[in-house]
C-alpha cells in the first residue's frame, strides 16, 4: 500500500511555491468511516485533499485550518479540518447522495454541491481566527479554492484536485496541487506556467499511470528549475474523546443540560468526523452542570 504524502517544491527562483499530494488512503478511509456514496467520496475527497495542502502551508505547529462548504445541492454542506502536520478529517452532512452522470461522463460533484459559499478559518492561537469567506464558482472545489486564494488572500493560485472511483466504489486515485505565484513573479515565468497548466492531463490521469506528485508537479513546473524542499505524510486522523465531546455538551449551555438530566437516560454522542460513539451517565451529565454558566 502506497503511503499517502505530500511534496513542497520552490522553483523558478522562489517565484513559484507549489505542493502536490497523492492521498488515495486517507480518502478510502473517510469513505469506509462515512459509507460515502461515489459523488461525496468524490466532493469530500477533494476537499479533503486540498484541507491537507492548505495545512501543511501553515507555520505554526499547533495551527489549524477548518475548510466549510455549504452549498444548496443535496449534500448540503462538507468540514474538512487540518493540522500543520499533515492530519486531516472532513464530514458531509449527507453522505448518500447518488446523481446521474456529468456530461462529461464524470461525477457531478458540482451538482451535488450546489451554489452556495466557501469558508476558510485558521486558528493560528492569535485572538480571533482569521476568518475568509468567498462565494462557490462551480461546486467543483479545486475552481472554488483557485477563486478563494485570489480573492481573500491576494496570491495568484491554480488549485487541481481529482478523486477516481472503482467500479465497487472504493477509491482507485485521488491526489492533487496547488500553484502559487510570488508577487514578484516575471512574465515570461507566469507564461510558461500557464502553457504547462494548458497541456496538463488531470491529477487522476497522471496518478492512475503510476506517477508520485513528485512527477507531477514535475510536468506542471517543466522548464522552471524546481526544487523539492519538504515532503510529509499525511493521513485521515480524529483527535476527539470523551473530554473534548463532555466540553462541548458543556458549551450548549445549561438548559439543554437540564433537560437531558430531567430525561433521566444517559446519553450518547457520536463524533461527526469518525463516528466514534461516546456515551454520558446522568450523574456526569450532573457533573457538567457544574461547569456552566
Amino acid at each position: 500500500m502506497d503511503r499517502d504524502y505530500i511534496v513542497r517544491v520552490t522553483a523558478a527562483d522562489a517565484q513559484i511555491r507549489a505542493f502536490a499530494a497523492t492521498t488515495r488512503n486517507l480518502v478510502e478511509e473517510m469513505r469506509e468511516i462515512h459509507n460515502t456514496s461515489p459523488v461525496v467520496s468524490a466532493a469530500l475527497g477533494r476537499m479533503l485533499t486540498g484541507g491537507a495542502m492548505m495545512g501543511a502551508m501553515m507555520k505554526g505547529e499547533d495551527d489549524l485550518l477548518t475548510l466549510q462548504v455549504i452549498g444548496d445541492g443535496p449534500i448540503g454542506g462538507m468540514t474538512v479540518t487540518a493540522d500543520a502536520k499533515g492530519n486531516v478529517k472532513g464530514y458531509a452532512n449527507e453522505t448518500q447522495v447518488l446523481l446521474p452522470a456529468s456530461a462529461k461522463g464524470k461525477l457531478d460533484v458540482g451538482t451535488a454541491v450546489g451554489k452556495g459559499s466557501l469558508r476558510v478559518i485558521k486558528d493560528m492561537g492569535l485572538k480571533e481566527p482569521y476568518v475568509g469567506q468567498t462565494t462557490l464558482q462551480t461546486g467543483e472545489i479545486a475552481e472554488d479554492l483557485t477563486y478563494y486564494f485570489a480573492a481573500s488572500e491576494q496570491v495568484p493560485s491554480s488549485v487541481g484536485l481529482g478523486v477516481l472511483m472503482e467500479r465497487d466504489n472504493t477509491v482507485k486515485q485521488a491526489g492533487g496541487f496547488i500553484l502559487q505565484l510570488m508577487p514578484f513573479a516575471e512574465e515570461a515565468v507566469i507564461s510558461r506556467l500557464e502553457a504547462n497548466l494548458q497541456r496538463f492531463p488531470s491529477v487522476t490521469e497522471v496518478l492512475e499511470a503510476g506517477n508520485p506528485p513528485e512527477k507531477m508537479l514535475e510536468m506542471l513546473l517543466d522548464g522552471l528549475s524546481m526544487q523539492v524542499t519538504d515532503t510529509i505524510g499525511t493521513g485521515y486522523r480524529c483527535d476527539c474523546s470523551k473530554k473534548r465531546v463532555e466540553r462541548a455538551i458543556i458549551s450548549i449551555g445549561r438548559k439543554d443540560i437540564e433537560e437531558m438530566i430531567a430525561d433521566g437516560e444517559e446519553i450518547e454522542v457520536g463524533c461527526h468526523f469518525c463516528n466514534k460513539k461516546y456515551t454520558f451517565s446522568v450523574d456526569e451529565l450532573k457533573g457538567m452542570l457544574a461547569h456552566t454558566r
